[in-house]
């Protein structure tokens, strides 16, 4: 398996695979996506800085994804920008004919697998982090699982938790809710999960402190030892 890191403006990206050309097909696809996304936060710079749902128009796809997926969960359609650009990657590689692909945008994941990979869950100083891992079983359709988390990295959270990983067929609209999960969840209120659209969503694992909860349908979470270096952090 081939790891190559992409690094273009905010985006800080690692890309797996098992040909050299898949990984350009990744970094094609991530520079186009990038592109457009530019293109059109130029002709719409309130794209870029609400914070609200925003029911915009725009001919980008990249843009289009990430503005469903903010109304979906009630958040700015920024809050999606991670796991669509890493998806449209991984569109990119699967159209060049791999069967492995793996793009992890700064914690936002987006994969098509014929093998069973595991991902790691970091949950900062929480005593969860680094020890477990989800086993995913072999995806040949496009898997999103993105996380967010109020107490690792620099992307604005308004809530407490360490970490909250969503599992979706659609990557924006996973990265989007787990923001809007990662805001308002604690012990104590779990009361956003009921929003949760599970047509949509797989399933949704939280990690706050020494407490954690799973909703949904989830893959098999196993015992690991996490490679921090293997964590991949970065704006988009």
């Amino acid at each position: 398996m081939i790891r190559r890191r992409f690094h273009f403006r905010e985006t800080i990206a690692t890309i797996l695979a098992d040909d050299e050309n898949h990984v350009e097909a990744a970094r094609e696809g991530l520079m186009q996506a990038r592109h457009e996304l530019e293109h059109h936060i130029a002709q719409d710079p309130f794209f870029l800085t609400t914070m609200e749902p925003y029911a915009g128009r725009s001919d980008c796809l990249v843009a289009r994804r990430m503005i469903a997926a903010a109304l979906s969960a009630g958040v700015g359609p920024m809050a999606a920008v991670a796991g669509a650009i890493a998806w449209a990657g991984v569109e990119s590689m699967a159209a060049r004919g791999a069967s492995l692909g793996v793009i992890d945008n700064g914690g936002d994941i987006a994969l098509i697998s014929d093998r069973v990979l595991r991902v790691g869950v970091h949950a900062g100083r929480s005593p969860y982090s680094d020890r477990f891992a989800f086993e995913i079983p072999p995806q040949k359709e496009i898997l999103g699982i993105c996380t967010s988390s109020a107490t690792v990295g620099h992307s604005l959270s308004l809530g407490t938790a360490d970490a909250v990983c969503v599992f979706s067929q659609d990557p924006a609209l996973a990265d989007a809710w787990a923001t809007a999960i990662c805001n308002t969840i604690t012990p104590d209120d779990t009361s956003i999960i009921d929003r949760v659209p599970w047509e949509e969503v797989d399933g949704v694992y939280v990690v706050s402190g020494e407490w954690t909860a799973s909703f949904g349908s989830l893959p098999p979470l196993v015992r690991a030892r996490v490679d921090r270096d293997l964590v991949t952090g970065g704006p988009w």
